[in-house]
């Protein structure tokens, strides 16, 4: 068991509610087969709309900042970064570790989300430096903002302060 601080803001249903992954973050043919995730929906999607997630085309609409954001299915896969228990990648992998699964991949995994939203992740320090370059405007960067929900984090006045603090040290 991972004791790397992992800490994402949403839940994966939130982050699915909010329209992410253009709706079909499950509806990429990777080779599963779609019932062995039953028990994944069941416990994470309940309820929702099955094009939230099983959607057969990205829908950049659904997204929650009207972007398409991410890089194609193919790419991930190119560069090395899907594990075998989890063919679609990151958000799967998170999927299964909020309902107490654990694998040989969660250091990995809690590596890859500190690097980019943790507390010194590269785009969530981005995003706060955008944000203050342009005089507190949180509207800025959409595409980086919905990379970052991709990840369980939502850009907040909150971390926002932390930032600047820290920066002026």
């Amino acid at each position: 068991m991972s004791n790397l601080q992992f800490r994402p803001i949403v839940t994966p249903r939130q982050v699915i509610e909010a329209g992410a992954f253009g709706g079909n973050y499950f509806g990429v043919d990777v080779g599963a087969n779609l019932e062995d995730y039953k028990e994944l929906f069941d416990y994470h999607f309940n309820g929702l709309d099955t094009s939230l997630y099983l959607g057969e085309t990205y829908k950049p609409k659904l997204n929650c900042f009207k972007t398409r954001s991410g890089m194609p299915y193919s790419y991930w896969k190119e560069m090395g970064w899907m594990n075998e228990r989890d063919p679609y990648g990151w958000f799967e992998w998170w999927c299964k570790y909020e309902m107490g699964q654990r694998g040989n991949d969660d250091d990995r995994q809690i590596i890859r989300w500190q690097n980019f939203c943790g507390i010194s992740g590269r785009w969530r320090l981005d995003i706060y430096r955008k944000i203050d370059n342009n005089n507190g405007d949180y509207s800025i960067s959409r595409r980086v903002q919905q990379s970052l929900l991709h990840w369980g984090y939502i850009v907040n006045e909150e971390d926002y302060e932390l930032w600047k603090q820290y920066r002026r040290r």
